[in-house]
């Protein structure tokens, strides 16, 4: 993810000494942790007095802190990952089969073997904790025949292996939960405040999740425990203890005692890594001021107007899109920064790069709207190309007019919609018939022949050629995201229709793996929306800076270098909402989901759609409020014109 050398100054001096800062947090925390760990595993009510010497005696102990050392490990392997694999704009699964690449990726099962070891690791801690009969894997028994040999505890076996499935457990839902999003709170707080109002829900998470993984833990050791047993006693040369219960048996799983430290260290273990994840989310999202100008010009690339050109490290970006929309409400001195001119030459380029910058995002994000409306609203089926222009709407046209009018010039960057949106770029034609996510990719290796058969080119003689809609001739395909294409070859018109003999159809029917894969494959229409979105945090910043530095600007500007960028201003947001609020008429679009609570995973990126529709309408109310009738000398479309009157009139 840091690969960017150019950008290695901040990665250097910023995002690493916050990771670092939250894992000594975390690791300054293990002890709280552990002497609250220690006292619910073995505190007695009949003997409180016992219990609580024999705690204190544990935790100052060789083993305890043998056990802390190997736990701070932990921790910080934990934290590295995060650093590693955190990012801020989600990856979001469109289709069951897209989900399933997500957790069998190779990467997520590296992950996954990580977390099972540091998981062992954490079992071992937690029996040897505990004492008592977990302390060891093997003890010393007698046989029949009256000598003693080695045999297998597997109580301690059982903690290793719950260990190692909690582990896994957590890697599968943070791929399924996004555990690796990093958001930014609307509302800015101290360190201290985020983390004292989160607590409670970490706690709560951990506590459920630890119930849920043992749950699932004592079925599968109910039915798979004596493989992982026979290998161990083979491995290590232990005999199994025949005067005790096998603990994959009813007798040996329904000892409360074993259930309860079970479900204990479970809880332990995962409240450790939340409290990482919380801490880390809580240190890399603090706002960091950028200079706006600088008078060194080896510090030039540290600028704001500098770093929001740039494309990666994406948090370095939004950081930087944060830090505008906050200094465009409140610096009025960095404001002044913002509108001056450059010495000499009189040149307002701060001004110029913000700007560009943030209308180019926002023009990138109205031209994926665009796009993805025009493949819902035929109803997943491609148009022909020669009567797609004349079915498009006069909005959809006015739109991406508006877009190549205003953006003009190819802009310097383009934040792209995660690559589970659109497997296939759209920037080449807007026009194109086949933009995923609707699009099934034929070159997949799971693409079967019956699959492509379904999707081959209509032959234009025959009587599913054309725009007929009779159900009796064409029948729609049962599900909104289907789709099947028709083209001409090379760009050569066909042949007449006449000449063309109409063949004999063949009435195959795909096979049922063709059709399992088909509708594993089926896009979702709530995941594909919020896929739409999950950058839209950095158009919501865009918004915020413009709109509040434009409001600015009427009383600030001195130099008027905000007025001869307004009209585009305008056009670019009026393009914006209005392909937001077609986006909002189709299905599903509209539909709020329910935030989870009881998982770490941040779900702030399913309602980002919802939040940019109130931002570009509060954008532009916030220029129309302050400018009022002075808006009617801009020069814009008349279609412009007319939507920008409903503002000005409190009509929107």
């Amino acid at each position: 993810m840091f690969s960017t050398d150019t950008n290695f100054w901040f990665i250097r001096k910023v995002i690493c000494w916050r990771a670092a800062a939250s894992i000594a947090w975390a690791v300054l925390l293990l002890p709280p942790t552990t002497a609250v760990f220690v006292i619910l595993s073995k505190f007695s009510f009949f003997h409180p007095i016992r219990t609580t010497t024999e705690c204190l005696s544990l935790l100052t102990s060789a083993s305890a802190i043998f056990s802390l050392i190997l736990l701070g490990g932990v921790i910080i392997m934990v934290g590295f990952l995060f650093l590693e694999y955190h990012t801020v704009i989600p990856t979001i699964a469109c289709s069951k089969i897209a989900l399933f690449g997500q957790l069998f990726h190779p990467r997520q099962l590296v992950i996954c073997l990580a977390h099972c070891f540091m998981g062992i690791i954490v079992g071992w801690c937690c029996a040897v904790t505990i004492g008592f009969r977990y302390e060891t894997l093997g003890h010393s028994c007698a046989q029949s025949d009256g000598y003693p040999q080695m045999c297998l505890n597997e109580y301690h076996l059982v903690f290793l292996l719950a260990g190692a499935f909690v582990g896994f457990s957590h890697s599968l839902l943070g791929v399924i939960h996004n555990m690796n999003y990093v958001s930014f709170h609307a509302v800015q707080q101290y360190k201290y405040l985020r983390f004292k109002g989160s607590l409670p829900l970490v706690v709560k998470c951990s506590i459920t999740q630890a119930f849920y993984s043992v749950r699932n833990f004592i079925v599968l050791y109910f039915f798979l425990g004596y493989i992982p047993r026979t290998w161990i006693c083979k491995t290590l040369n232990l005999q199994l203890d025949s005067s005790v219960h096998p603990l994959d048996s009813i007798a040996g799983l329904l000892d409360l005692s074993l259930l309860y430290h079970l479900w204990i260290s479970a809880t332990y273990l995962l409240f450790m890594w939340y409290i990482t994840l919380l801490l880390f989310r809580i240190f890399v999202t603090e706002v960091y001021s950028f200079p706006v100008q600088s008078s060194f010009t080896e510090d030039a690339h540290q600028c704001l107007p500098k770093v929001l050109t740039d494309k990666q490290p994406m948090i370095l970006k939004f950081l930087a899109l944060q830090d505008l929309a906050l200094l465009s409400q409140h610096s009025p001195s960095r404001r002044s920064e913002v509108f001056s001119l450059s010495q000499p030459g009189r040149h307002p380029h701060n001004w110029n790069a913000v700007s560009k910058e943030c209308l180019s995002l926002l023009a990138d994000l109205t031209q994926r709207l665009v796009a993805y409306h025009e493949t819902v609203a035929t109803n997943g089926r491609a148009k022909s190309l020669s009567s797609g222009s004349e079915r498009k709407t006069s909005s959809e046209t006015s739109i991406t007019s508006g877009i190549e009018d205003v953006m003009s010039p190819k802009p310097a960057f383009l934040m792209k919609t995660p690559a589970s949106v659109f497997a296939r770029s759209i920037a080449g034609d807007l026009q194109s018939p086949l933009t995923a996510p609707f699009t099934p990719d034929l070159d997949s290796p799971f693409a079967s022949p019956a699959m492509r058969r379904l999707t081959a080119p209509v032959e234009q003689g025959s009587p599913w050629y054309g725009t007929v809609q009779s159900p009796h001739i064409m029948r729609r395909a049962p599900k909104l995201w289907s789709t099947s294409t028709g083209s001409q070859v090379n760009g050569s018109s066909p042949p007449s229709p006449a000449s063309v003999p109409s063949p004999k159809q063949e009435s195959s029917k795909p096979s049922f793996l063709a059709q399992f894969l088909q509708n594993r494959k089926e896009q979702l229409p709530e995941a594909s929306s919020q896929a739409l979105f999950a950058d839209s945090q950095a158009h919501i910043w865009a918004l915020e800076g413009l709109s509040y530095l434009v409001q600015a600007s009427f009383s600030e500007d001195q130099f008027g270098v905000v007025q001869t960028a307004l009209p585009s201003i305008l056009s670019t947001m009026l393009l914006l909402q209005e392909a937001v609020d077609r986006h909002f008429k189709l299905p599903h679009a509209s539909s709020k989901p329910v935030r989870s609570t009881s998982s770490m995973g941040d779900s702030t990126y399913k309602t980002l759609r919802f939040a940019l529709r109130a931002t570009v309408k509060t954008a532009i109310y916030r220029i129309t409020t302050t400018f009022g009738n002075h808006l009617n000398a801009v020069q814009m479309s008349a279609e412009h014109r007319k939507r920008l009157q409903q503002f000005l009139e409190y009509k929107e």
